[in-house]
């Protein structure tokens, strides 16, 4: 006989997702505005550029907590745009953490960057709904009107191209962001004249 109070009811499941898919969009739009600050008010630098005072900063304020590495690297992040090498080095250093350490967590959550990034951050989504509708193609459009491969950033910085798997807004597929802002049922040529329109 089956005990009744250990199966999981499909609707507590549900809620359970979509609590969690609403939290990681949060976090994802907070990250997101946190950068366009950032480049914004040009921090995000050259490698020889690289003012370390906001750094001092940080690690003073974790001084002696190896524990951590998540929130140091975020908030060193969010002054910077990415993490570069020297960053990290200099985080090493100051705080004792190992350079290893550092790089694991670096690489292992999608949050972290280690690569600059643009000042405008373009997500296509690639889930079922928006790559049946068409989102392979926006990709490409992208790519070819703005020398932009996904993954990367174009020459001068102005735009860094993700491709993401879910915005959470299948009605809309296909579905891009720019920065914070949505565009839906989108179409190549509409986006990539309001990308053109940016500073």
């Amino acid at each position: 006989m089956r005990d009744e109070s250990l199966i999981t009811p499909p609707i507590l499941f549900t809620t359970i997702i979509a609590q969690s898919d609403i939290w990681y969009l949060t976090l994802i739009q907070r990250r997101d505005t946190l950068l366009k600050k950032a480049a914004i008010e040009g921090a995000c630098m050259t490698a020889s550029a690289l003012d370390f005072a906001p750094l001092d900063k940080i690690l003073d304020e974790f001084k002696g907590r190896k524990d951590a590495v998540i929130p140091i690297l975020q908030r060193a992040q969010d002054i910077y745009g990415y993490l570069p090498k020297e960053i990290l080095q200099a985080i090493s250093k100051k705080a004792g953490i190992p350079l290893s350490r550092l790089y694991g967590v670096a690489t292992f959550y999608a949050q972290f960057h280690l690569k600059r990034r643009g000042r405008h951050l373009i997500k296509v989504c690639d889930g079922t709904a928006c790559h049946v509708r068409g989102a392979p193609k926006i990709v490409d459009g992208l790519e070819e009107a703005l020398n932009l491969a996904p993954g990367n950033s174009d020459p001068d910085y102005k735009y860094s191209l993700e491709i993401v798997y879910c915005l959470g807004s299948c009605g809309l597929a296909p579905i891009a962001t720019v920065d914070d802002k949505v565009y839906g049922q989108t179409e190549t040529q509409h986006l990539v004249d309001a990308l053109r329109q940016l500073e």
